[in-house]
């Protein structure tokens, strides 16, 4: 088959310019279909398949099938299911072969996806590579792995955007997914209580193959409640439809559930999600002013990263007012500009997520590596109480926004250079060590939530 030849062709030129991963997930497992009237078609085995490649790879996949037929064609990828042998199964494409065709979703399908939260527009680092990665995974093969999927993080950390991103994915494979937040479903059922048609309520979701139930902790106290979504969850499991559920913690923190349904969330893949760390935020604010259609001076971004890090919501919130204003005067935003504009927004956030008394930042770190609060600020020089002592000095300079002498006092009287050195140092290795990212948001809670000591 002549179309299936100059596609092996193109597969070997394609395997040299993108990722292993890339091509074994989505280049390995399609075939030349036929070239007629400046159209190549490419056999994909899903829906979910011939988008990725549509929005990712098009432009490169059809540069180099052109090149290897001596002209310029466009390139279709078209949904065929193919066989053990690799070879196109007959009578299983959707439109007849003659295009990808994605299916409108039924009248029970109508549940408005937000546009805007996508894979793609979903930056993904150590921070949420987990969750990011399941999510996808999940997104392909709905109902087949990690069933339930558990996302549990703080305010804007990227739970709500992951729901969307998997129901967009999923009703590509012509398949229904209802999206409900917890306080939702839990108004929904008291009126179905109210007007004795409980049962009509839970029957509501048979015929959705996915579920997406966002902030399940407003669940708590609530018995009846709890009650009706663990049978709901039942029926998903037991069909092997899959349930995706997001929370603020972990099942075992929520003592207020009862313990089949803590049971139940536990029985698949429970992952966090914590706020993005430095070099993710940077690269959230890029995307999002390509989006935008807005560009600033490198050291506005840093400004961004440095003074909105607790939630992505927040980070976008910042830059959208930039951008907005710039727009409004028609001029450059300089530094000193970004600070005056922005300095109501850094207040709030400085209140909502914390200015706390130095010794609490202290005995928060203290607590964290299990050491004496003396000695961060003593002299002991061993590799756990040095990096102890540098993220207090971080904290202090990022979190209550201390000056230099400030911190070197607390601290034992130590120089502002050590100080500088001590912040540098953590900010330098927050972007590359996830762990101590991690570390430093736990701190972060710990301080928030009052239980340092």
């Amino acid at each position: 088959m002549q179309a299936d030849k100059i596609w092996r062709a193109a597969l070997g030129e394609l395997q040299l310019q993108v990722s292993k991963v890339n091509y074994d997930t989505w280049l390995k497992d399609t075939r030349g279909l036929y070239y007629n009237d400046g159209i190549f078609a490419v056999a994909v085995p899903t829906v979910f398949i011939a988008e990725w490649l549509k929005s990712r790879l098009h432009p490169v996949v059809c540069q180099v099938v052109s090149t290897l037929i001596g002209q310029k064609v466009e390139v279709s990828f078209q949904v065929q299911a193919l066989d053990q042998a690799g070879k196109i199964k007959a009578g299983l494409m959707p439109d007849g072969g003659t295009s990808l065709k994605v299916l409108e979703p039924a009248a029970s399908k109508t549940f408005a996806f937000n546009p805007k939260l996508t894979f793609n527009t979903f930056v993904s680092g150590d921070c949420s590579r987990l969750p990011y990665t399941a999510a996808i995974e999940i997104a392909a093969n709905p109902g087949s792995v990690f069933n339930p999927f558990y996302i549990y993080g703080g305010t804007g950390t990227g739970k709500t955007h992951l729901l969307h991103a998997i129901g967009h994915a999923v009703r590509l494979l012509d398949l229904s997914a209802v999206y409900m937040s917890a306080e939702q479903f839990t108004n929904e059922f008291i009126v179905s209580i109210r007007n004795k048609i409980a049962e009509e309520f839970r029957y509501k979701f048979s015929n959705a193959d996915v579920l997406l139930l966002d902030d399940i902790q407003f669940l708590s106290c609530k018995t009846q409640t709890q009650e009706c979504i663990f049978h709901i969850l039942n029926d998903f499991l037991a069909d092997n439809k899959q349930v995706v559920i997001t929370c603020d913690r972990p099942p075992r923190d929520i003592v207020s559930f009862n313990a089949r349904l803590r049971s139940r969330l536990e029985g698949g893949l429970v992952a966090d999600i914590y706020p993005p760390d430095h070099k993710t935020r940077l690269a959230i604010l890029e995307l999002r002013s390509t989006a935008l259609s807005a560009y600033f001076d490198p050291s506005i971004y840093e400004f961004l990263a440095t003074h909105f890090h607790h939630s992505v919501r927040e980070l976008e919130g910042a830059l959208i007012r930039l951008t907005t204003y710039a727009r409004l005067e028609g001029n450059d935003i300089d530094i000193n500009a970004a600070r005056q504009l922005l300095a109501d927004m850094i207040s709030v956030s400085r209140e909502s997520y914390g200015h706390y008394p130095a010794q609490s930042v202290i005995h928060a770190v203290a607590d964290y590596y299990a050491i004496s609060p003396e000695d961060i600020t003593g002299k002991k020089r061993d590799l756990k109480t040095a990096r102890a002592r540098h993220i207090v000095m971080y904290l202090l300079r990022q979190q209550n926004h201390c000056n230099l002498a400030e911190i070197g006092q607390i601290l034992g009287n130590r120089d502002h250079s050590t100080v500088i050195h001590g912040c540098e140092k953590i900010s330098t290795q927050i972007s590359a060590d996830s762990q101590l990212s991690k570390s430093i948001e736990d701190i972060r809670t710990m301080l928030k939530s009052d239980k340092p000591h």
